[in-house]
């Protein structure tokens, strides 16, 4: 099925910007980027979200996000927080394979959730952590230029509130692969 994510704006990457602009995915590929009105076609699904569509984040450390820190199960908020854990907090877990994966799954959600669409860097020396970074899709596909044929991986980032913080634009959706795999609301 082809999907037409519409926003604010497109910046595709090579400089320009498109108010109201789209971009259509087809499979896991772009099929095509340009204003709305001239992708829109009976049959496609469409997807409209507030803000830019643009090419996504790189983390330059993958490894060190997803091994050198411990990211708590919600159900773990009351006693361990709910920040990532390093340092002396992360060596007082009892880590196993099985729990490392598990926070592996949580770190690469969160990253979704900033528009990060790739980690970079040394792949992770523990089994648990390189397969749900394999699963995610988050190393397969390098972001670029919004582009036809292009893998379909981007973010998508709502003007900052307050041109002044430091916290930047919200993600409010990621797509991997042409997968939706984040979605704010």
């Amino acid at each position: 099925m082809r999907t037409l994510h519409a926003a604010d704006a497109v910046r595709p990457g090579d400089g320009t910007r498109i108010a109201g602009g789209a971009v259509l995915v087809e499979g896991r590929l772009i099929a095509a980027v340009g204003p709305y009105g001239e992708l829109a076609a009976p049959g496609v699904r469409v997807r409209r979200w507030p803000g830019t569509i643009a090419p996504g984040a790189v983390l330059a450390d993958g490894r060190d996000f997803l091994e050198g820190a411990y990211h708590p199960d919600p159900r773990e908020a009351g006693e361990l927080g709910t920040a990532p854990l390093t340092g002396d907090a992360l060596a007082k877990l009892a880590m196993d394979d099985a729990r490392w994966g598990a926070s592996a799954r949580r770190g690469l959600q969160r990253l979704l959730a900033r528009g990060t669409v790739r980690v970079g860097g040394a792949p992770p020396s523990r089994p648990a952590v390189r397969e749900a970074l394999r699963r995610s899709g988050m190393g397969a596909v390098a972001p670029g230029e919004l582009r036809a044929g292009e893998p379909a991986t981007f973010a998508v980032f709502e003007e900052a509130a307050d041109a002044g913080s430091d916290t930047g634009p919200r993600c409010v959706a990621t797509v991997l692969g042409g997968r939706l795999v984040h979605r704010l609301r």
